[in-house]
């Protein structure tokens, strides 16, 4: 039986304080840390024993990967099969598979590392099968937050980090969120609110995004043709995906195409993130059907709606379920005009929130239909609704009920 005391430290992000995370880390242990996304509980990338106390700290299914942190995008290739162990070009002067999938991982981590973007590729045989649900695909993204990369810089060892929750859960935006769930677990939570010398702007800009990282996956289906499909929206778009490969002349090569699922726990994913109930709060979820929403009209509610919304936390974004407001136990929208990084950035804040609303037996989040043109220009708009999709387990309803 585990033991109520807390276990959990809450550490300063001064340079002194990340060197000691840094040495925990290369000693097998976990820290956790914030990102431009939201915060990750890191561990040694390449020791399977320390990746194990993840899963174990999260209660994680090892059919859900893990994304490998580097500060140099090097540090990735050399991840990767295809850039660690073909060169540019052919010596025949025709481009093979290998290549073409090398060029491709190295222009797409020159246009977007450091930020957020997850790339996943066939690993080198070396990389522990633990971090990839035994895929074979290795996730790696470099993040841009000045305490994460100095936190990897000290650690002087890839750091494999999931959101520092426990599974299923709201990720974390604030270290009190990390504490909230993993304060019995042997962790040190990095906060630069409780003191900063690496950064002057680190404090006000943790978690900045709010959402998790678009995550990519990049493979070869013949000889010179390739796909990169989207596995998880985030920040960075299809569009500008294929805006980078065209930039390197190598968009000939590939069909870039979104894919975003929704599995069960028991299915091994090459990338985190794709379980249909993810990111949900500890109250019941459910999405409003479209056809109870944007109604300027005072409502038709029964009254077992009425009573069911009294005791229910709405969570909107642009006021497509306003009218309901009166009626709800407590409402918040996400943005009122729907304004995509607002969104993103306060939508686990909101979902933790609804936890805290004495009295709330449920949270009812709108089911967001989106314009396909509008959706590919604003990649957040995308990553809000499948948070919210997740976080009702893909459940719509008609009524309040």
């Amino acid at each position: 039986m585990q033991s109520n005391e807390k276990l959990a430290r809450h550490v300063p992000a001064t340079r002194h304080s990340l060197e000691q995370c840094g040495e925990r880390l290369r000693n097998g242990s976990l820290v956790s840390f914030p990102t431009e996304t939201v915060y990750g509980l890191g561990c040694h990338a390449l020791d399977p024993v320390a990746v194990q106390k993840v899963f174990d700290a999260k209660e994680r299914p090892l059919s859900d990967p893990l994304i490998v942190h580097v500060t140099d995008a090097l540090d990735a290739l050399n991840l990767w099969s295809a850039s660690s162990e073909s060169s540019d070009h052919d010596p025949s002067g025709r481009e093979n598979r290998k290549s073409i999938e090398s060029q491709a991982l190295r222009a797409l981590v020159e246009t977007f590392f450091p930020g957020p973007l997850t790339i996943v590729a066939r690993a080198r045989q070396d990389v522990p099968q633990i971090i990839m649900a035994n895929t074979g695909y290795v996730a790696c993204r470099s993040p841009s937050h000045p305490v994460a990369r100095a936190l990897i810089a000290a650690a002087r060892v890839p750091i494999a980090a999931p959101s520092a929750n426990k599974f299923g859960h709201v990720s974390p935006t604030l270290a009190r969120h990390v504490l909230d769930d993993l304060g019995l677990e042997d962790v040190w939570v990095v906060d630069p609110a409780l003191g900063n010398d690496v950064n002057t702007q680190a404090q006000d800009a943790v978690c900045q995004v709010g959402v998790e990282s678009t995550v990519a996956k990049i493979e070869m289906d013949s000889d010179d043709r390739g796909s990169i499909t989207i596995l998880r929206h985030g920040a960075v778009s299809s569009q500008s995906i294929r805006n980078s490969l065209d930039g390197a002349a190598l968009l000939q090569y590939f069909d870039v195409a979104d894919s975003v699922k929704f599995t069960s726990e028991k299915t091994h994913n090459v990338a985190p993130g794709q379980t249909v109930k993810h990111y949900s709060p500890n109250v019941p979820c459910f999405m409003i059907s479209s056809s109870r929403q944007g109604s300027q009209l005072r409502p038709d509610l029964s009254d077992e709606e009425r009573n069911v919304l009294s005791k229910s936390v709405i969570i909107d974004c642009g006021r497509r379920l306003s009218q309901y407001e009166e009626y709800a136990l407590a409402y918040r929208d996400l943005s009122s005009d729907c304004e995509p990084e607002i969104a993103a950035a306060n939508i686990f804040e909101a979902l933790r929130w609804s936890e805290t609303v004495s009295g709330a037996e449920r949270v009812f989040v709108p089911d967001m239909q989106l314009d396909p043109n509008e959706s590919e220009e604003h990649a957040l708009t995308l990553a809000v609704k499948d948070k919210l999709t997740r976080a009702a387990s893909a459940v719509v309803v008609e009524k309040f009920s």
